[in-house]
């Protein structure tokens, strides 16, 4: 799942998603409703909608997948960073569809990152969601809806972050664990909003192959 979460995933070489592929999974990207490069109507579909045109189409493209047999039903992960996190983790919380999900740096709970996120997008979420809230961010935020996670999950969070604050993953892990899921939390000093040293990039990956790995069975 692209950020944004008005980005745009293409075809370009991407040695990241060339790190699992040749690792024999299969990587697919999903521009979901609210994407650049379709024009103003489909990137409106997510006006006033982050957290369920995000999320539905995520899910229609696993089970897209599995329907057309290009992916194993039970072997399908979902992972993304920034605004992708969100999706992720709202994604798990919603759906059973997925084996595992992978989130960097995502956001898991709307008024706390209004409160402290960067002044650039201080009123994003007024575009994405709606005003502030407390019934409407409590029916679409990851972390009000996590009793509906049932697959295990890894989070990775620089410490440094400023877009997306580091108790946006620790919070999220934290009401992950205390209802028994499995939850791996990973923080990096010294590093923020993208990972940008590559003991930080190569541990990342590192811990997210072995991830898959795991939920998928591949020993």
């Amino acid at each position: 799942m692209h950020g944004g979460p008005t980005g745009h995933s293409n075809s370009a070489l991407d040695l990241e998603k060339a790190f699992f592929t040749s690792r024999g999974i299969g990587v697919i990207d999903v521009n979901y409703g609210g994407s650049t490069g379709y024009g103003r109507a489909y990137r409106d579909r997510l006006r006033g909608q982050w957290g369920v045109v995000d999320v539905e189409d995520t899910v229609a493209a696993a089970e897209w997948l599995a329907a057309e047999g290009l992916a194993d039903p039970a072997r399908i992960a979902v992972r993304g960073g920034s605004a992708g996190g969100w999706t992720v983790m709202a994604a798990c919380c919603r759906s059973s569809v997925f084996a595992g999900g992978v989130s960097y740096y995502g956001v898991s709970a709307l008024a706390a990152l209004n409160a402290a996120t960067h002044d650039f997008e201080s009123r994003y979420t007024e575009w994405l969601v709606g005003p502030e809230d407390p019934a409407l961010y409590a029916s679409r935020e990851p972390l009000a809806l996590a009793d509906g996670v049932t697959c295990p999950m890894l989070l990775l969070q620089g410490l440094d972050d400023p877009v997306v604050p580091p108790s946006q993953s620790s919070a999220f892990a934290d009401a992950l664990s205390e209802r028994g899921v499995a939850c791996t939390y990973l923080s990096f000093e010294g590093e923020s909003h993208g990972f940008r040293r590559m003991e930080t990039r190569t541990a990342a990956l590192a811990a997210e192959l072995a991830f898959y790995q795991q939920v998928f069975g591949m020993y």
